[in-house]
């Protein structure tokens, strides 16, 4: 078997956001809030679900998923998989703007339901801890408690994530199994053989694509790898750049070095700066 790689936003539009299998989300949110059976998702209404294709893949067509349950918070999905500059400031306005975009005029605040964003990084955002799922709200700073949870955050770090098949636990460990690895596998691992994860490993099975879906997944392939591509272009460009800024800043520090202890040796400022080729009116300048 192969399967369509679930950081691809065409495939994962395909498996998360596709109405005639709402179970599939429903299990990955609950798995990423933490929520036990009591107090489960247990259905949503998914506000920009997944069609099959009619026109030539598009990038940008496939984003994120969004969908809102019975208790009317809303939920923002996003596989993001290299990072741009400002990443974090759009993932604060989109879930700031779906937020206030809940109220229609005339309407009270009260009325505004929680929002929570997720988002999966094939990059770490977050140098300082190892964790690959984290939580960001606002919280109080002296007692530390949350009293403003009207916006939540949730980042999951694919690179973060190391645990082998053997080694997974929980669902939500599943789950990042699933999306990390899926694309590589030939098989349904055991430890993934539940039935949220059997849909999905059915919706991303290429042979049960038609023609368009696997035209389209192709094309999503390329404008990931074109992404990433630009991306690690423009970080080496970068790079080299700064190299060559070192180098030339070593030159000049090693130039000055000199300057300076033939200066004090006596030397003469216009002899120092023949050798060195630094500017003869600086050069007089040192003690």
């Amino acid at each position: 078997m192969q399967f369509a790689d679930p950081r691809t936003d065409f495939a994962f539009k395909k498996i998360f956001g596709n109405e005639q299998a709402k179970d599939v989300l429903i299990s990955f949110l609950n798995a990423v809030l933490g929520l036990d059976q009591a107090h489960a998702i247990v259905d949503v209404v998914i506000l920009n679900p997944y069609q099959a294709p009619k026109t030539k893949f598009m990038q940008k067509s496939y984003v994120d998923v969004k969908c809102v349950d019975a208790r009317g918070v809303s939920y923002i999905v996003e596989m993001q998989v290299a990072y741009v500059a400002g990443f974090e400031k759009r993932v604060i306005y989109n879930a700031s703007k779906t937020y206030s975009h809940q109220m229609l005029v005339g309407e009270a605040y009260p009325k505004l339901n929680q929002v929570i964003s997720i988002n999966i990084l094939d990059f770490i955002l977050f140098d300082d801890f190892k964790h690959h799922l984290s939580c960001h709200q606002i919280k109080e700073q002296i007692t530390g408690n949350c009293y403003l949870d009207e916006i939540r955050y949730y980042f999951i770090e694919l690179p973060k994530f190391a645990k082998t098949e053997e080694e997974l636990e929980t669902v939500i460990e599943k789950w990042v199994y699933f999306i990390k690895h899926t694309g590589h596998l030939d098989h349904v691992p055991m430890k993934l053989d539940a039935p949220a994860f059997r849909k999905a490993f059915e919706l991303a099975n290429r042979a049960n694509m038609t023609p368009m879906e696997l035209e389209n997944y192709e094309g999503s392939i390329m404008a990931m790898l074109d992404e990433r591509g630009r991306i690690d272009g423009a970080f080496e460009k970068g790079e080299e750049k700064g190299i060559e800024k070192g180098r030339e800043e070593g030159k000049q520090n090693k130039a000055w070095e000199i300057a300076r202890s033939m200066r004090r040796d006596g030397a003469d400022a216009v002899l120092i700066a023949k050798w060195t080729g630094l500017p003869v009116e600086e050069i007089a300048k040192l003690e």
